[in-house]
């Protein structure tokens, strides 16, 4: 079994990540199962800041390395949070984020609701080399803060052609159609086809 870094602390994309590479002959290792550090996120787009991360954490421990960065891009307010969602509330109180995000919303003045979820993986190699995949749900904000499973601003968001938050909906469906699971199917087919 080939052992692969996740470039992540985040408990909710560690499980979503070990869930969704569960039938390939891959050990999905997280930075803290290794304890490594955290990268900080200086790229101005997803992709930067997920190749930053793997590129740094693949030449740290000799391994392949896969890093994501995503976020969630609210049309009414010019496409934030965006590569700033994890940061977007102070000490990543995503709860406090929400009701940020909600007041903001409305306090916009727009009356689209429209938003999407991004999603970029990069699996980045020790001797540089790196490929990137693409993933993106999109959907509309709650009018409120509904459902207590997912993480992040999974609360308040409905993808399109559901009534409820991903929160609402709960991991089955969610891995099978969110932005990560969507990028994820792209890397696993990869996977699939030219090994790790």
């Amino acid at each position: 079994m080939k052992e692969l870094i996740f470039a992540s602390h985040n408990q909710g994309k560690i499980v979503e990540i070990k869930a969704l590479l569960a039938p390939f002959p891959i050990q999905v290792l997280s930075s803290d199962d290794i304890n490594l550090p955290d990268i900080e996120e200086t790229g101005e787009t997803f992709y930067e800041n997920a190749k930053l991360k793997a590129e740094e954490i693949a030449k740290f421990t000799k391994k392949p390395c896969l890093a994501d960065d995503s976020g969630l891009c609210v049309d009414a307010l010019g496409g934030r949070p965006g590569v700033y969602s994890a940061r977007y509330a102070p000490n990543r109180d995503f709860e406090k984020a929400m009701g940020m995000l909600l007041q903001e919303m409305r306090q916009s003045g727009q009356t689209s609701r429209a938003a999407h979820f991004e999603c970029v993986l990069v699996l980045a190699y020790p001797n540089g080399e790196s490929v990137s995949f693409e993933g993106r749900v999109d959907g509309v904000i709650a009018q409120e803060i509904k459902g207590k499973s997912g993480f992040g601003f999974d609360p308040v968001f409905v993808p399109n052609g559901f009534d409820e938050t991903f929160a609402e909906l709960g991991a089955q469906i969610k891995n099978k159609i969110s932005h990560r699971a969507r990028a994820l199917e792209k890397f696993a087919a990869y996977i699939a086809d030219k090994g790790l």
